[in-house]
């Protein structure tokens, strides 16, 4: 796809020329982990792995160039938080593509980072699908759609002030320097801040994360520990009243002052979401394909592609950019999922690179296999639909951003309209098949940062939800628009009420993941499979179950894996698992219930590229590794026939795998993550006694 074009603040330096600076990227994604000590920086390419960097997060470099992750644990087998990495570029006409500014400019005299990062789950809305999504109009707001508040008992603005997790602002300046946004470092100019009360369930919650500076002045920002707590069980993939979680989002600025005198200030967001345990894969729709196309539909960030509220049907696509991704994700989902009809689909088996008009009629039927995109205010029939008329089911084979309620359903996904528009000029053989022109560094890095996240289905979605179609939010393109500076907060504290969607006002701390399940882990744990009717387009349940006929579809492959395949290469490991090298299993094996995915997250394995050699990317193969398979039990259960479940005659076993119980000592969560190994035959002898203990 097309840059986005930098905008920046202006500066007029030494040698008199206009230069514009900007923070890449605009907005950074930073990630939980449960390790006290080891991160990483976030990747800077879609489906790039992240880099390697030193407890201080200066980049770790080999033979010039920055060392990517291949372990996302620590020695301990606690998982790695992810840095948002910000830095500050200068671009003018004789660096159109930009160039870093650091401390070590010769011009810069100081830079100060501002960073105020919150929760406002507790707060909000309960979780309703699409319901509250003022793109469908005024008559779908949260009040005309009756919406109950989460923590409704909480009445008047200062008590639904108090279910934020707002630990006010931190501020940085100079090399190596960190700080906390912990409980005990709050400012004390602050007067707003809060944090949960003690809970009876899970963890208490008294930090949202670190920020740090580099030996150079960059900055990086580290969320939480993957915290949750609460008092009320959960039985839903929203979650329930009372909890909280350490999740959170918020701006960013930076304060340049340069040695004449002059200074500058610049704005970023920052996104805390979870682990991404498959890194290397994209989604089919990311977040930078859904902010791209609310840049070219509102901010007329391509003319020659959109304007006047319509596209240029003459517009040439690149294929390389803008039509390569569309086709060829799909096809990695076969390492996260079990989507035949997706490998048949992806890569198309033809010459997709051939603009000739003999090849139209294939390209034409390949465009034909995708849904068209529902206009921004309604919900079209396509997305309700399933298969195509030759009988292949429609593309992409997720579910929609409502498969789950009966109000306003939206079974299944579609791209952007962006996405479809430029997919359609390949189709019709308007492409070109030429290098893209090279793209300037901010939005390089932003695309980069954003790729690697959800962009749909949004139900609600892993990072952030369907707020970010909304162009209200935004400044510009792929920029958060600030709500107010830090000293409106200072004197005034967040909003717990306003909907940061309704008018061009911009956001405030946590409005970006405010929507999102309490906590994390519940929608992580029940959204990767959906059961979606595809007969009748006004229901999707019937007391709550799928009515049938159904489809088996997906939610967020990458993010959120159902099955894999076991890489585990050795006999000790392998006795451990239960299962030989190659195998496909569920991801979450062992994992049954929403509590033992809120204690025991960490102990799930990440989703890597085995292939060393310099043809990994042209023969990949994902394996899971780092699994702690010393917090499960691989057993196997007898089962027998329809009428003699289990009989001594007539038996099968089928592999289970159960969650090793913590010692009576061991908080929830936290702690040694290596209980003693369970070998596979000794799980089979025992299976039938620890299916009773589970």
């Amino acid at each position: 796809m097309p840059g986005l074009g930098v905008r920046g603040r202006r500066h007029r330096g030494e040698t008199g020329m206009a230069s514009r600076y900007a923070i890449g990227p605009s907005i950074g994604v930073a990630r939980l982990g449960n390790s006290p000590d080891d991160f990483y920086l976030e990747p800077d390419a879609i489906a790039a792995l992240p880099i390697e960097c030193d407890k201080q997060g200066n980049v770790v470099h080999d033979g010039g160039r920055p060392r990517r992750v291949t372990q996302f644990k620590d020695p301990q087998g606690r998982v790695k938080r992810q840095g948002a990495y910000f830095r500050v570029f200068r671009i003018d006409d004789s660096q159109p593509g930009g160039v870093e500014v650091t401390l070590d400019d010769p011009d810069v005299a100081s830079m100060q980072w501002t960073v105020h990062l919150a929760n406002k789950k507790a707060c909000w809305y309960n979780f309703a699908e699409l319901e509250g999504n003022l793109l469908y109009g005024e008559q779908n707001s949260y009040g005309n759609k009756d919406v109950p508040l989460r923590n409704a008992d909480k009445q008047g603005t200062t008590a639904r002030r108090e279910l934020i997790i707002d630990p006010g602002p931190r501020s940085l300046s100079g090399r190596t320097q960190r700080t906390t946004f912990g409980k005990d470092t709050v400012p004390p100019s602050y007067e707003f801040a809060s944090f949960p009360r003690p809970v009876t369930i899970g963890d208490q919650i008294t930090t949202l994360g670190d920020m740090l500076t580099d030996q150079a002045g960059r900055l990086i920002v580290l969320g939480g520990f993957g915290r949750s707590g609460g008092d009320q069980p959960i039985s839903s993939f929203a979650g329930a009243n009372t909890w909280h979680d350490d999740i959170s989002d918020g701006p960013v600025s930076c304060s340049i002052t340069f040695k004449n005198g002059t200074a500058i200030e610049l704005e970023a967001w920052c996104v805390v979401g979870s682990p991404k345990f498959a890194p290397e894969i994209a989604n089919v729709v990311t977040l930078d394909d859904t902010m791209y196309d609310v840049a070219v539909r509102h901010f007329e960030t391509e003319p020659s592609m959109y304007s006047g509220g319509a596209y240029n049907p003459t517009y040439v696509a690149n294929f390389e950019r803008d039509i390569k991704p569309i086709l060829e994700r799909p096809a990695a989902y076969r390492w996260v999922a079990n989507v035949p009809s997706m490998n048949s689909l992806s890569p198309p088996m033809f010459d997709a690179r051939d603009t000739s008009t003999a090849n139209a009629p294939l390209r034409q039927a390949y465009f034909a296999l995708f849904r068209e995109p529902s206009p921004e205010n309604a919900i079209s029939a396509a997305s309700n639909t399933l298969f195509a008329p030759g009988g292949f089911p429609l593309m992409p084979l997720n579910s929609g951003s409502n498969s789950v309620s009966n109000t306003m359903i939206d079974k299944f996904l579609t791209l952007t309209q962006t996405q479809y528009f430029l997919l359609g000029q390949w189709a019709a053989g308007k492409f070109s098949v030429t290098a893209p022109p090279p793209v300037d560094t901010v939005t390089a890095l932003s695309r980069g940062s954003v790729g690697n996240c959800v962009g749909g289905p949004f139900c609600p979605g892993i990072e952030v939800t369907w707020s970010t179609r909304n162009p209200n939010i935004y400044n510009g393109a792929l920029r958060i628009r600030h709500r107010h500076p830090q000293q409106w907060y200072d004197a005034h504290g967040l909003n717990p009420d306003e909907d940061e969607t309704a008018a061009p006002l911009g956001c405030e701390p946590g409005d970006l993941t405010k929507r999102m399940a309490i906590p994390w882990q519940a929608d992580f744990f029940q959204c990767s499979v959906q059961y979606i009717n595809f007969t009748d387009p006004n229901i999707n349940k019937s007391d709550g179950i799928p009515t049938p006929p159904t489809y088996y579809a997906y939610w967020w492959p990458p993010q959120s894996p159902w099955v894999v395949i076991t890489g585990d290469e050795t006999a000790a490991l392998q006795s451990a698992a239960g299962t030989p090298a190659g195998f496909q299993v569920l991801y979450t094996r062992g994992i049954n219930t929403f509590g033992q995915m809120i204690s025991s997250w960490h102990y799930m394995g990440f989703i890597l590229n085995r292939t060393s050699s310099e043809f990994r990317e042209v023969f990949p193969y994902f394996t899971e590794q780092e699994r702690d398979h010393g917090a499960f039990v691989a057993a196997a259960v007898a089962v027998g026939d329809a009428s003699n479940v289990v009989s001594g005659t007539d038996q099968n076993f089928s592999n289970v795998w159960f969650m090793v119980p913590p010692p009576p000592s061991q908080a929830p969560g936290h702690g040694p993550a290596t209980p003693a190994a369970v070998s596979f035959a000794s799980a089979r002898r025992h299976g039938r006694q620890a299916l009773r203990d589970d």
